[in-house]
């Protein structure tokens, strides 16, 4: 990496206060006490009753606390939430269950590859884009399916196939790391057998048929995970996708690029960044990822206020979102820039 980049981003390190690396075991602990609490809540309730405003609220509800419990999850896998190793490893496998992440093999590809080298062509796996030639050689059906999951309502159907099935179910293991992969894809697969056995009775005990099986599984498990993708999809698109961020060949990849200009940070209400915890502070995470999440929003600040020209806050604005998604849709890596299915540059606002 060039002298002046790898300056470059000591001068960022440097402003993020020491305070922000502090992770007591009791704070890490609440919150995923409180996360657990509220996504038990919400199968409750969707348990409860089949009222249709009380299902959608349980929906609602559930999606959100696997995306909270998944957040805790993410920093336990980055060695963040807590100073044990083997306390990270227990929580976050704990708390990706229900996303149905097996622990090693997600953090895996999200710490070593994700990371290591995010918006570099080759490599970053998470919201690749495609380059016209590559679009040119996709057959019709596959160009039917990059469209649809480069809409506006496809980031959970992108997730689902190119990252959970993709790389959580199917992704190959480094040899060091083959029993890992294995044993944590065993625990996935019994926490869902469990789960989906225990639907299964609760939909007989209900109504002794098979459509009410059908419903239980499909209430309490398939409808709060099918939103969950929507949500981190969405997410990390958000994250890395925009008329602005510049992907990278290897050749002209830097860490600077990578970590700090392929990144966003946006103000969310803080409803949202309480229920996701400050998730879209997301510089300061890409830059040192052993900040605990409670504490990027200090971090963010302390970034800004240093180095406001690379490190910028923005409001997010639905209307954003669908420009990009517009916009979006291939990378020309020569001219390094997004552009159209009909090569129409895109320009960022």
């Amino acid at each position: 990496m060039p002298t002046a980049n790898r300056q470059r981003l000591a001068d960022l390190a440097s402003a993020i206060p020491p305070e922000c690396y502090d992770n007591p075991t009791w704070r890490g602990m609440l919150v995923l006490v409180r996360d657990a609490t509220l996504y038990l809540a919400s199968l409750l309730l969707l348990a409860w009753t089949d009222h249709p405003l009380w299902t959608l609220i349980g929906w609602a509800v559930a999606a959100n606390a696997i995306s909270a419990l998944f957040v805790v999850g993410h920093d336990a896998a980055h060695g963040a939430l807590f100073k044990s190793r083997r306390l990270n490893y227990l929580v976050g496998q704990l708390a990706m269950l229900p996303s149905l992440h097996a622990f090693s093999v997600w953090a895996y590809g999200h710490n070593r590859i994700h990371h290591a080298f995010a918006c570099c062509q080759g490599l970053d796996f998470v919201w690749h884009p495609v380059t016209p030639r590559q679009y040119a050689d996709y057959s019709p059906l596959t160009r039917l399916r990059h469209r649809i999951e480069w809409s506006p309502l496809g980031s959970g159907l992108y997730y689902a196939r190119a990252m959970w099935l993709g790389k959580i179910v199917e992704g190959a293991p480094p040899k060091k790391l083959r029993r890992d992969f294995a044993r944590d894809r065993i625990v996935i697969a019994l926490f869902a057998l469990v789960f989906a056995t225990g639907c299964a009775a609760h939909g007989w005990n209900r109504g002794a048929s098979i459509a009410s099986v059908v419903w239980a599984l499909t209430e309490l498990f398939i409808v709060p995970w099918m939103l969950w993708n929507v949500m981190i999809g969405w997410t990390v698109y958000v994250h890395h996708i925009h008329p602005g961020i510049a992907w990278s060949t290897r050749r002209d990849w830097t860490k600077l690029k990578g970590h700090v200009e392929g990144t966003t940070n946006f103000e969310m209400p803080r409803l949202i960044n309480a229920i996701w915890h400050n998730i879209f502070d997301h510089t300061a995470h890409h830059l040192d990822p052993r900040i605990p999440f409670y504490n990027l929003p200090a971090a963010t600040d302390a970034l800004h206020e240093a180095h406001g020209d690379l490190v910028e806050r923005r409001p997010y604005r639905l209307r954003d979102y669908l420009a990009a998604t517009r916009r979006c849709k291939l990378y020309d890596f020569e001219r390094q820039q997004w552009v159209d299915y009909q090569g129409r540059p895109a320009t960022a606002a």
